[in-house]
């Protein structure tokens, strides 16, 4: 098992989950966050931090395996992120959009640490 961030994260980006993370396994794209799943310790303490519960244990949220393929495509691409950053300015209106993966999602990498 391992954590993973879903589409929930899309454009609102907070991270208040990177200042927790014990092994620094979160990495930043432009408008979305990702964990690498082989440094992911399975400790879940990101978790409960997210205030739009985009983080998810593999094995709860994603049955055929889409966002775990996404975190670690993206985790080998995007710089690794280890301090929490102020949230994009229009995050608390995107809180509740759903399928922002589809409709937002950017591949740009974001400015890391």
């Amino acid at each position: 098992m391992t954590y993973i961030v879903t589409d929930a994260c899309v454009r609102c980006k907070y991270t208040d989950c990177v200042e927790v993370c014990p092994v620094d396994c979160f990495y930043e794209g432009e408008n979305f966050l990702v964990i690498h799943p082989d440094e992911c310790i399975d400790c879940g303490v990101c978790e409960p931090e997210c205030p739009v519960e985009a983080i998810k244990a593999d094995t709860e949220d994603d049955p055929d395996g889409k966002w775990l393929q996404i975190n670690t495509k993206y985790a080998e691409i995007w710089p690794n992120i280890t301090m929490m950053k102020p949230a994009p300015a229009d995050a608390d209106d995107m809180a509740n959009v759903t399928g922002k993966f589809e409709k937002f999602f950017s591949e740009k990498p974001g400015e890391g640490d």
